[in-house]
């Protein structure tokens, strides 16, 4: 496996950005001004992630995924890490995730690769996005967002 910069006229992986975020507007949005990244294998791209710088010295990662058929692997571990490699070899002293609340997987790879929870944005996905969302059996209603140190 391979993890590159998606390329100048590369379409970005939009089904595995979509598994992370459900709504394309935002989605591009954040493409345009952050830095995208694929992991490969054998010609597929298998996992992506989405850096943004956000403050000076800071970066967000604000969408990983992890193909269905890939998940439980280590994979999105490995995007984290080669994330916080990028961010730090780019001088950025912090990197910063969010996740819903009913995102319980990923709060815990988060947290098991360094993160710390450092707040709660109330009602985050009910004022930006129009449908609810269900995960776990949990409505997603509250953003947890996450920091660590580089």
């Amino acid at each position: 496996m391979v993890i590159r910069n998606l390329k100048i006229n590369e379409e970005p992986p939009m089904d595995l950005l979509l598994l992370a975020d459900p709504s394309p507007r935002l989605i591009e949005e954040y493409l345009q001004r952050g830095e995208c990244f694929v992991a490969e294998s054998n010609g597929e791209i298998i996992g992506v992630y989405v850096l943004l710088p956000t403050r000076p010295q800071t970066v967000e990662l604000v969408n990983i995924a992890v193909a269905e058929g890939q998940q439980g692997k280590g994979l999105g571990k490995s995007l984290i890490l080669h994330a916080k490699g990028v961010a730090k070899s780019k001088g950025y002293k912090t990197i910063e995730i969010g996740t819903g609340n009913s995102s319980i997987g990923q709060l815990a790879l988060y947290q098991k690769c360094g993160f710390r929870i450092i707040g709660v944005d109330m009602d985050f996905f009910i004022r930006h996005y129009p449908e609810e969302i269900f995960e776990n059996g949990i409505q997603c209603k509250d953003m947890i967002r996450l920091s660590k140190d580089l």
